[in-house]
């Protein structure tokens, strides 16, 4: 088991449903609230999986490698995080297949799909060249975990970039 693979995997999930979303008939509102009521949870337990367990250890190579790139990283990862949240934050006040209720939708989206661009072409790739497999699955292991204890979701609760940067360094 490999931490970033596992990441990947999710991030694979996330672009499905967001599909799946799509492909609904938007008259369906059962089936799109069931849809987002997954889809949320899932976005935002893999957010705080990765606050937990992968970026700490992101930051901890940073410091290995004497490569401040990787604060940058985090704090664009936790402020993008952020942004997710304000948009299932949106979406959950109102109707389910509203106007503004995608618009809640559609800026999760946006946002999740920023941040997984920048994840896999920038976090993921040092991870994958500079930290060995041991480590990999160990942090894995701990998120598989998290994410399992978690299926339901958890608090929508956004978190101030630079004091996590702190507070993990």
């Amino acid at each position: 088991m490999d931490i970033t693979e596992l990441i990947l995997s999710d991030h694979h999930e996330q672009r499905r449903m967001f599909a799946m979303l799509d492909d609904v008939d938007r008259s369906d509102t059962a089936t799109l609230g069931a849809l987002w009521t997954r889809l949320s949870a899932m976005l935002e337990v893999h957010a705080l999986g990765e606050e937990l367990y992968f970026y700490p250890e992101l930051l901890r190579l940073g410091e290995r490698l004497r490569d401040d790139t990787e604060v940058e990283e985090t704090e664009d990862a936790v402020s993008d995080h952020n942004d997710i949240r304000d948009g299932i934050r949106a979406a959950s006040g109102h109707d389910v297949g509203s106007a503004r209720w995608w618009d809640g939708v559609t800026a999760a989206r946006k946002a999740n799909d920023d941040h997984m661009g920048e994840e896999e072409h920038e976090g993921l790739v040092d991870f994958r060249r500079h930290v060995d497999l041991g480590t990999r699955h160990r942090i894995a292991v701990a998120f598989a975990a998290y994410e399992a204890a978690h299926v339901d979701g958890v608090p929508v609760e956004d978190k101030d970039p630079e004091q996590y940067v702190r507070e993990h360094s």
